[in-house]
């Protein structure tokens, strides 16, 4: 595939076979509702160029095993914009996908809403985001893939609207158009690879990746189970902690096994999601995404040791939720001093991101299992920890405050940090005797 691909030529990328579905009936004035002098001309030029009606081509398909409707974009269709027939067209696939139980793969490409049919095109953002609504609350992913460009009202409803956010390379992505953002804006800002880093998109992958890529992702996407997800087995140490100070200078050890490990351990495969759709990743502080353990799909939410940023927060409610959404077990990981207390981490609102993560886990209803494997460090850890459903490692601890926090707050000397470890009874069997954790053995798969 060379250049600027068409829909028919991405379909075949990414697809075993596909079926075309048939498409609304619609009777159209002269040069649309606007009465735009040459608009018909415009679409008569646009389907003998490129051999299509309309700027989407919808149907159902295989993607490496895996059925799926798919609504793939034709920019050399009037730029792929969005009238009035392509959101009859996109209401027909999503209608179909919900009756018929399939998750929707937007292939997008467009510049836009189509002026020559005005507010009535515009209009079809909202037909547009129902439909989506619709289909999210159905259960059912959406998995988009953003070509070059995607930008406008396409951007903003079948692009950053998906659950998951796959883009090319290369490609431009914003909801600012190349002729209408500032003159003087950063173009680098409006790419696939800017949209990653800012938290609005999950991945770029190679075209020749897209197909395998694609299809890990329904196959995990659409594997739903009432099953909670295994606790995993503990990777380091194995006999418990003398002391508090003992547990602490364990969790603390640069040698103990991290999440990174524990999920390689865990998953025979596994995809992240990246970014908290709101501006921010956290990669350092929080590892999210969806795996398969023995068959079955697993999401999870793993701190990696360090302070976890606002963004992470965010990021793992996004998971949560979504796995809430398709029915999907979640196993989150314990691991950080606590939430990052930075001047940087308060203005992007840290506060409000574990509330909301707190709340999510009070609330979801797929079931969560928690396993402490470091630092539990306040509420920047709990706010991780499902409620009744939380264990915890040999080399790990968990506590209200680090001892060191506890022993300056209560004015104590430096001397005494250990002895106050003592007292928070932080260790593995403390909290176990406390009933923080649970200590029945919840491994098998």
């Amino acid at each position: 595939m060379t250049g600027r691909a068409s829909a028919r030529e991405v379909i075949a990328l990414v697809t075993d076979s596909f079926t075309e579905l048939p498409y609304p009936k619609r009777d159209f004035t002269p040069d649309g509702p606007l009465a735009w002098p040459g608009y018909d001309l415009s679409r008569a030029r646009a389907a003998e160029r490129t051999g299509e009606s309309e700027s989407v081509v919808c149907g159902t398909a295989s993607v490496e095993g895996t059925p799926a409707v798919l609504i793939a974009f034709e920019f050399g269709f009037l730029g792929g914009s969005l009238g009035e027939r392509t959101g009859d067209r996109l209401e027909a696939a999503y209608t179909y996908a919900r009756e018929h139980r399939l998750p929707v793969v937007p292939l997008v490409a467009t510049g836009g809403s189509r002026m020559q049919e005005g507010m009535v095109a515009l209009g079809q953002l909202q037909r547009v985001a129902r439909q989506s609504a619709l289909t999210s609350g159905a259960g059912l992913p959406q998995v988009a893939v953003v070509r070059d460009p995607t930008t406008g009202g396409g951007w903003a409803t079948l692009g950053a609207g998906a659950d998951v956010v796959l883009a090319l390379p290369g490609a431009q992505v914003g909801f600012a158009g190349s002729r209408v953002r500032p003159a003087d804006a950063d173009p680098a800002a409006y790419t696939a690879r800017a949209q990653v880093a800012a938290g609005s998109a999950d991945a770029v992958v190679r075209p020749e990746e897209l197909r395998e890529t694609l299809g890990r992702w329904l196959r995990l996407l659409t594997g739903a189970s009432d099953e909670p997800a295994p606790v995993p087995e503990p990777l380091g140490a194995k006999d418990l902690p003398l002391s508090g100070w003992d547990a602490v200078q364990r969790a603390r050890s640069p040698r103990r096994p991290r999440a990174a490990r524990y999920l390689d351990a865990y998953f025979t495969d596994r995809l992240a999601i990246s970014g908290d759709r709101c501006g921010g990743t956290d990669p350092g502080g929080m590892l999210c995404g969806f795996g398969d353990r023995r068959g079955r799909t697993v999401a999870y939410a793993a701190q990696t040791g360090a302070a976890t940023r606002p963004a992470g927060y965010r990021t793992a409610t996004r998971l949560i939720r979504l796995a809430d959404r398709l029915g999907i077990p979640v196993l989150t990981l314990v691991d950080t001093p606590g939430a990052a207390n930075d001047a940087e981490a308060e203005r992007q609102g840290a506060g409000a991101a574990i509330a909301e993560l707190f709340a999510t886990l009070a609330t979801t209803r797929t079931p969560v299992t928690t396993l402490v494997i470091g630092e539990g460090g306040s509420g920047g850890a709990l706010a991780l920890a499902a409620p009744g459903r939380t264990w915890a490692t040999p080399d790990s601890y968990f506590s209200v405050i680090a001892p060191e926090a506890a022993a300056a707050i209560l004015k104590r000397p430096p001397e005494e940090v250990e002895a106050t470890a003592r007292q928070l009874r932080i260790r593995p069997q403390d909290l176990a005797e406390l009933g923080v954790i649970r200590t029945d053995d919840r491994r098998t798969p």
